[in-house]
């Protein structure tokens, strides 16, 4: 938990299948909170806790994450380098890998949603992450982010992490912070749902997946006739 990181990479990474209002939002808070050097946002290629698998294509994801962003304050890297392994996605993996390129005192800030700190305890090497990487977990409605709501084992680990953004874009890992300002109650899931049931089929329906996806990427969804099936 070494302070004076030379430089600050928050990074995002998810499915993305596909990519909405929620994680735009998550980008932006942490983006306004920590001030970053670069934003990267890394779309995963083969998730391993996705039995079902992806709907849209890697390339469907990669241009809807690049519209969805396209206004956004911050403008963000779009960071491939999942899809392109071909194997199963471990964020351990990646961080070391990130960690090897960017050098030992760059801040390297993982951004996640509080459903995906409920869970951590389930992803491989999940206690090496610290040493690679600072964390933002952003709350989330129905998810909470006080340490008695957390996998005893993840609380344990957390708790004395804890840091302010200033604190956590000094340090070059194994700092956390906490954002409890994020309001928005979106999953892709119920994205695909609205979507495989025709809500984009008239104006009703148009308005409702608005209040979900920026309307650019409704418009591509749309035009390649993605998650209808």
């Amino acid at each position: 938990m070494t302070l004076c990181a030379t430089s600050c990479i928050a990074l995002l990474g998810g499915s993305f299948d596909p990519v909405h209002h929620g994680h735009v939002a998550l980008a932006e808070l942490f983006a306004r909170q920590l001030a970053p050097d670069e934003l990267r946002i890394m779309p995963a290629g083969q998730p391993w806790q996705k039995k079902a698998g992806l709907q849209a294509s890697d390339a469907d994801r990669v241009a809807m994450l690049e519209l969805a962003f396209q206004e956004a304050a911050f403008q963000p890297v779009i960071d491939t380098r999942e899809i392109a392994r071909h194997t199963p996605t471990y964020t351990v993996e990646t961080l070391r890998e990130l960690r090897a390129e960017l050098g030992p005192d760059a801040s390297i800030v993982f951004l996640m949603g509080a459903d995906q700190l409920q869970k951590l305890d389930s992803w491989r090497d999940w206690k090496d992450l610290f040493a690679l990487a600072n964390f933002g977990v952003a709350a989330r409605p129905g998810y909470r982010l006080d340490a008695a709501a957390l996998p005893p084992a993840v609380a344990q680990e957390l708790t004395p992490r804890f840091a302010t953004p200033e604190e956590v874009r000094a340090s070059k890992a194994g700092r956390v912070c906490l954002a409890h300002t994020l309001a928005v109650d979106i999953s892709a899931t119920e994205v695909r749902a609205a979507l495989h049931e025709g809500a984009d089929a008239d104006a009703t329906g148009r308005a409702k997946l608005s209040a979900l996806l920026a309307p650019q990427v409704l418009d591509y969804i749309q035009q390649h006739h993605l998650y209808k099936n």
